[in-house]
């Protein structure tokens, strides 16, 4: 059992809509983080712009990136 509950729907709020809908058409479902970020709307909202942020600044080359996500989620036991 989960010990912070996942939110799954927006109830209204303008922010999740926008987020929920997105990630939903992107992967299918909510990621996990989301779910749980989701209490606090302007936080995931913040979240995300931060991770489209570090995306953008090119810091490392797109190839490296995809890879470095990838072992991640190895580590992590992620399915992705």
């Amino acid at each position: 059992m989960p010990r912070v509950s996942e939110v799954t729907d927006d109830g209204g709020d303008p922010i999740l809509s926008k987020v929920f809908a997105r990630q939903r058409e992107m992967f299918g479902d909510l990621l996990n983080p989301t779910k749980v970020m989701a209490h606090c709307p302007p936080i995931l909202e913040a979240s995300g712009r931060l991770s489209a942020a570090l995306e953008q600044s090119n810091r490392l080359p797109a190839g490296l990136r995809a890879l470095l996500y990838l072992r991640v989620a190895t580590i992590n036991g992620c399915p992705f």
